[in-house]
C-alpha cells in the first residue's frame, strides 16, 4: 500500500493524556481523601459524644472513601478509617442498645 494514498492525517492525531497529567496534576480527585477525613471526624464524634447518627455517617463516609480510593492509595489509612467507624457504631450500640432517634426528632 502506498503511503500517499493513506486518508489518515497524521498531523491531526492527538495523544491521550490522563486527567491528572493534562494540567500538571491539578485535576486529581480529592474526594476519597475528604471522605476519609470526614469519616475519622464523625467516628471520633460518635465515640466521644455517643451520637449514633455520627457513627453511621462515619461508616457511610468510610465506605465512599474505600470505594473511590485508587490502587496506589495508602491502604492502611483507608482500612484504619473504616475500622474506626465500625468500632464507633459498635461502641455506640454497646453503650446504649436503644434504637437510634434522628437528631431532628428529639
Amino acid at each position: 500500500m502506498n503511503s500517499t494514498n493513506d486518508p489518515r492525517r497524521r498531523e491531526k492525531v492527538v495523544r491521550y493524556k490522563a486527567l491528572g497529567q493534562a494540567n500538571g496534576g491539578a485535576g486529581e480527585d480529592l474526594m476519597p481523601d475528604y471522605m476519609n477525613i470526614l469519616g475519622m471526624i464523625f467516628s471520633m464524634c460518635g465515640l466521644m459524644m455517643k451520637l449514633k447518627w455520627c457513627a453511621w455517617f462515619a461508616l457511610y463516609c468510610s465506605c465512599i472513601s474505600f470505594a473511590n480510593s485508587k490502587i496506589n492509595d495508602d491502604a492502611k489509612q483507608v482500612l484504619s478509617s473504616f475500622m474506626l467507624s465500625v468500632s464507633a457504631v459498635v461502641m455506640s450500640y454497646l453503650q446504649n442498645p436503644a434504637p437510634m432517634t434522628p437528631p431532628w426528632a428529639s
